[in-house]
């Protein structure tokens, strides 16, 4: 995806990091192959777009349904057998 920012084309691509402990701060690593391709060195700016992943784990259970499972099933089925 390129995006036109202030008369520049800049690339932005998507690369999945663990963040890890370093000292008091948490730190990421750019893999090797991205920065020879992108041409990071060290020193030169980057800019990073933090999105984390939902922990899906957290949301169960907390929608509830008028009705159980098997009364949603049920009723889906009703039309089949006309």
């Amino acid at each position: 995806m390129y995006i036109a920012y202030a008369n520049l084309i800049t690339k932005m691509e998507t690369i999945e990091c663990i963040p890890r402990k370093w000292g008091n701060s948490l730190g990421i690593t750019i893999p090797k192959e991205v920065a020879e391709r992108e041409a990071l060195s060290e020193g030169k700016p980057v800019m990073i777009t933090l999105k984390t992943k939902p922990d899906l784990r957290s949301l169960f259970g907390t929608v509830k349904f008028s009705q159980s499972s098997q009364e949603a099933k049920d009723e889906m089925r009703k039309g089949w057998h006309d």
